[in-house]
């Protein structure tokens, strides 16, 4: 099965497997795991932050860094068509009661500063109170510039709002650039990273920052179900990912730039950022194409604007296959 609806469908692969049967474990509610540990801290080293905090999910771990940056009443300006505002099922607003204020984002991902600044809201009891600003790198696969993160980081401290960055694919922009993982996160209070997209590993996320602010994050965890015990056979598979699978990026990038090219040459209007193709459909070719492709074992999520997301699992053999069967559903209209 070729499977290009997401890079959360990745499995591990037979090394990342040794590594989790040959775990070492403890109990990581007693800070007693050592693979937890070392994730953690390596985490913390990559990100050029204090510390980090290994959690189940790129969702939890943003939702305790939300509730760990606001308390009720508080609020946090986002995207409007951000993943922690939109696709995280309102977690800040029910659980921590921390109103989001989104806005919308331009073309290239980023959020103008001047409609953040008409965003925050004066000191007046009728108001919530603007406490944080929320970014997202990759958003739609498309890497923030760094001057625009620089300038984030300076009109975060002029207003005394702390920064957060949803990083879920931070390394495909870290590998993208060119640069390493620090050169990005310097520009933030804090940072969550996914482990289980790109990277290849089964489960879990972590989330960095200041010794303090961690120390806060680990209570939340705790409160929100996230504290597991012999956790390390999970961030065995996380420390592998970091060690062995961020500069193979860069493969899935190139695979996303030679799809997009090959759909072009069949007529398709495309677009590609880092590891993600965007094709637009006529509408009605939707449905009968997602069809005609699962049924020759070829999984994508077909709608108006599909987007094809490249990933470790799909080499380049995998998409001549797709691109040949995407030639044959147009000459079979």
């Amino acid at each position: 099965m070729i499977d290009l609806r997401s890079d959360t469908v990745t499995r591990p692969s037979p090394a990342m497997l040794s590594a989790i049967v040959s775990a070492r474990t403890g109990d990581d509610v007693y800070g007693d795991d050592p693979e937890v540990n070392a994730l953690e801290a390596e985490a913390a080293r990559l990100s050029g932050k204090q510390a980090a905090l290994f959690l189940p999910t790129g969702t939890q771990a943003n939702l305790v860094a939300l509730l760990s940056h606001c308390q009720r009443g508080d609020e946090y300006i986002v995207g409007q068509q951000a993943h922690n505002y939109k696709y995280e099922a309102g977690g800040a607003a029910v659980l921590g009661s921390i109103q989001p204020q989104p806005i919308e984002a331009a073309e290239d991902g980023t959020l103008p500063l001047e409609k953040v600044a008409a965003a925050i809201k004066p000191d007046d009891m009728h108001f919530a109170r603007t406490r944080l600003l929320s970014l997202e790198n990759t958003f739609g696969g498309r890497v923030l510039p760094v001057a625009y993160l620089a300038e984030a980081w300076r009109f975060t401290r002029e207003r005394q709002l702390a920064l957060h960055i949803d990083g879920a694919r931070i390394f495909n922009a870290a590998v993208a650039l060119e640069l390493p993982l620090s050169s990005l996160a310097c520009y933030c209070d804090t940072l969550t990273i996914c482990l289980s997209k790109g990277l290849g590993a089964p489960v879990g996320s972590l989330l960095c920052g200041d010794t303090d602010y961690i120390q806060r994050a680990r209570r939340w965890r705790k409160m929100t179900g996230g504290g597991m015990r012999q956790a390390g056979i999970l961030a065995a598979a996380g420390r592998y990912a970091l060690e062995n699978n961020v500069m193979r990026l860069r493969e899935d990038h190139d695979n996303a730039d030679w799809l997009a090219q090959q759909l072009q040459a069949l007529g398709i209007r495309v677009s590609q950022h880092t590891n993600m193709v965007f094709a637009q459909l006529p509408p009605e070719q939707a449905a009968p194409l997602q069809a005609w492709m699962q049924a020759r074992n070829i999984l994508i999520s077909a709608a108006p604007v599909t987007r094809l997301v490249t990933h470790l699992d799909v080499d380049r053999a995998a998409l001549q296959q797709v691109v040949a069967q995407w030639k044959a559903f147009l000459a079979a209209q």
